[in-house]
């Protein structure tokens, strides 16, 4: 299993306790991770998150194999096409990308010129709906949460788009889902880091609606706990828990290897 949405690094607002990928790998360990994809936390609230990525690369070099990068592009600066081949030469598995963080619109051109451009590379762009619930965040944080208009208008950009979606909640998923066609849909996928188990078991509900196909296994660490997802697939009724019908994992998304 991959936990395909994980980062390193401080986050700007509040004290995050040991963001490190010697602490992420043990944490793997723990839930029985086998790797996961590593985004850097601080990159998220940069103008330019190229110094981000130097810092993201030398701090996984230590774990390949364990801890995949994800670096972040922002397809409005200088030379972008440039940044993005090179982290891709440097073996990352999949693209960051923050349009709420960087004030871009819902239809802004640059982030459909860039999931174009991860689609043909093989690589999925990686967005990101929240970093906290907005009742708990800083004055300071001002970027709203990435609205279902974003995601629908970058699904429908090309046939080789390839997204995956973190953080997201039952409502976003389903107006999302629910308003694209078939072919639309297969290119999204969600990690179920946002979604509600027991009482509300929001996650029974959209594995039922949706289907196991669409969702893989994120946590949000070190921002929320890991054990929160892992929990919330052991409360399953047991037939979403069935091995007919598993929770897939990030490597079912077209992707290059660590």
């Amino acid at each position: 299993m991959i936990d395909a949405n994980t980062f390193i690094g401080a986050y700007p607002f509040r004290h995050v306790p040991h963001p490190d990928p010697d602490v992420l790998v043990r944490v793997l360990d723990r839930e029985g991770i086998d790797s996961a994809w590593v985004g850097h936390l601080p990159s998220a609230f940069h103008r330019d998150p190229g110094a981000g990525n130097e810092v993201l690369f030398a701090a996984l070099s230590a774990h390949a194999g364990r801890l995949a990068a994800v670096p972040a592009i922002r397809p409005d600066w200088p030379r972008w096409e440039r940044a993005l081949s090179e982290v891709l030469d440097r073996g990352a598995v999949a693209v960051r990308a923050y349009p709420q963080q960087w004030g871009f619109g819902s239809h802004h051109p640059a982030m459909s010129e860039l999931v174009l451009a991860c689609g043909e590379s093989g690589v999925p762009l990686v967005l990101t709906t929240r970093f906290e619930d907005l009742r708990q965040r800083h004055w300071m944080d001002s970027a709203s949460d990435l609205p279902a208009a974003t995601i629908r208008a970058l699904a429908r950009a090309g046939p080789r788009v390839r997204l995956l979606v973190t953080a997201a909640g039952r409502a976003l998923i389903e107006e999302v889902h629910w308003g694209l066609t078939p072919d639309e849909r297969a290119r999204v996928w969600w990690d179920i880091s946002w979604i509600w188990g027991p009482p509300e078991d929001e996650l029974a509900h959209v594995l039922r609606t949706i289907g196991h196909a669409r969702f893989v296994f994120g946590s949000g660490w070190p921002l929320r706990l890991a054990q929160t997802p892992r929990a919330n697939l052991e409360l399953l009724p047991d037939e979403l828990r069935s091995p007919l019908a598993p929770l897939g994992d990030a490597a079912q998304i077209p992707a290059r290897s660590a």
